[in-house]
């Protein structure tokens, strides 16, 4: 039999999960609890998600065996190794987790490090929570590792945790999660299933998002976010994350940057990077936002009352290079994406520098964000921006996106 058509066979695994969804789906916690035969759970929470803890607790009673209160955001590695402490001390046989991704982040680490199951209540829009991918922050440098054990036995989506995330945080997580699944249509092991996965996630946020900002008590809304932020994590699960996962890890990761802000200000600008080099998933796009996909998350973007630069961020220019440069040569490894693997269009094996990133001015770039030139000449100089220079690379596969 001829080997030549084996370039042309997708793979696509599914992890086995048991997740519940639904309003109230919180308190099935204690049953999925007992289900699993733990006795003495490891309770993990982010502040924000500390009432929705406490409520846990309570109703855990002597299950309870401990509370770790201070996850960090990149799951910094330091931070794991002080509530690694706390699990020998307690004896805790299991982990819960409740808030973002900070929260799930650290129950992955505890659970790869010690075997415990864990069980995954997000409260915000992260979708980490449903992938085997774990990002670890140790002197400034995050790494990244894939493999099934990491990924959650139970995961509990209950749309009534999120009702009191602010409207900032709502916009922001919700374009992290839009990034998941806008990556997978142009990955390179992208599938039908995955295909499916994401243009439904897309529509479902960017249809939905705008009413849930002008309202954000309307729990309908949140409950359809939160569905499709479901969708984007098992996109994120199953194909390998591009230029913008691969950007936002190495910013992310060096600079100890706010995660799903740093997501909702690239996402904009990789799209426009990305787009013409994938005519298929630039097809779905535009037909789920009636038009131009980079002006749409661009409106969604700009509408954000906080850090919109990553010189509000914090980021130095000088070391806006170096950055570019981790990112293009796959240094930077983004979710499985292991060190010097392509990252996607506009970036693949041996393009070093087919990614810049660097301060925005009236000639050098166009802003996707759709200011006017008068205003991209005064704004903010360490804007991102990402552009294809003369001579850059296409990152090429036997499936076209």
């Amino acid at each position: 039999m001829s080997k030549s058509t084996a370039t042309h066979v997708a793979l696509h695994e599914t992890l086995p999960s048991r997740v519940l969804v639904g309003r109230g789906a919180r308190h099935e916690i204690p049953g999925e609890i007992e289900r699993l035969g733990a006795r003495r759970v490891l309770l993990v929470a982010t502040g924000s998600a500390k009432a929705a803890a406490d409520e846990l607790a309570g109703v855990l009673g002597t299950r309870l065996a401990a509370r770790f209160n201070r996850p960090v955001v990149h799951t910094l590695v330091a931070v794991t190794a002080k509530a690694m402490e706390v699990v020998g001390e307690s004896a805790a046989d299991s982990v819960v987790a409740i808030g973002g991704g900070s929260a799930v982040g650290l129950a992955k680490a505890l659970s790869a490090r010690t075997g415990i199951p864990q069980v995954a209540v997000p409260t915000t829009y992260a979708g980490s929570e449903v992938t085997p991918v774990l990002g670890e922050t140790d002197n400034g440098v995050k790494t990244t590792r894939r493999d099934p054990a990491i990924a959650p036995g139970t995961v509990v989506y209950d749309p009534e945790l999120t009702l009191t995330m602010p409207v900032g945080l709502t916009l922001t997580s919700s374009l992290n999660a839009l990034a998941h699944a806008v990556e997978a249509l142009w990955a390179p092991n992208a599938t039908a299933a995955t295909d499916g996965l994401a243009t439904e996630s897309v529509h479902g946020i960017l249809t939905t998002l705008p009413a849930v900002l002008d309202d954000p008590s309307q729990l309908a809304g949140r409950e359809r976010i939160q569905e499709a932020t479901w969708l984007a994590g098992l996109c994120l699960a199953q194909t390998r994350m591009g230029l913008h996962h691969q950007l936002a890890h190495a910013l992310g990761g060096t600079f100890d940057l706010p995660h799903a802000e740093l997501h909702a200000l690239l996402l904009a600008h990789v799209l426009a990077f990305n787009l013409p080099a994938a005519p298929k998933a630039a097809a779905r796009l535009q037909r789920i936002t009636g038009g131009d996909p980079v002006a749409v998350v661009g409106r969604l973007a700009r509408s954000y009352n906080g850090p919109t630069t990553l010189g509000a961020l914090g980021v130095p220019r000088d070391d806006l290079r170096a950055v570019a440069e981790r990112a293009g040569t796959g240094s930077a490894p983004g979710p499985g994406a292991g060190p010097g693997a392509g990252v996607g269009i506009g970036c693949g094996p041996g393009s070093a520098g087919a990614v810049r990133v660097e301060g925005i001015t009236a000639t050098e770039t166009v802003d996707p964000i759709g200011r006017s030139s008068k205003a991209r000449a005064t704004a903010a100089p360490h804007r991102a921006a990402v552009r294809r220079p003369v001579g850059a690379r296409v990152f090429t596969r036997p499936r076209s996106t």
